[in-house]
């Protein structure tokens, strides 16, 4: 069950239990998960994708749209981890987005 609540600047606070039945794709059915969100790894800054986001965020001489700063977006999408509790196995679902995110007992 998520819930989503407005606090006082305007920004969505999505509420989710810590503990809930859904489905596993493992056991292939529905057992007790809990919930944990994903925390975003280091990165050492040589990957290719690093150097990709380097050259297009440069703001100069680069074509179309150069001399505009890009901008973060206004939400961030959350990922969550969902661990079965029968087969301790633990899976993904597509993340969404949201201002701010805490888990409930």
């Amino acid at each position: 069950m998520v819930f989503g609540i407005l606090d006082l600047e305007g920004t969505i606070i999505m509420k989710r239990p810590v503990k809930f039945n859904t489905y596993c794709p493992f056991c292939r059915k529905h057992t007790e998960h809990e919930v944990e969100k994903v925390k975003k790894g280091k990165t050492t800054g040589l990957h290719w994708i690093d150097r990709q986001k380097a050259r297009r965020s440069s703001v100069g001489n680069r074509g179309k749209f150069g001399k505009v700063p890009g901008g973060d977006k206004p939400t961030k999408k959350i990922n969550v981890r969902y661990r079965c509790k029968e087969c301790g196995k633990a899976h993904l679902r597509a993340g969404y987005r949201a201002g701010k995110f805490e888990l409930t007992e």
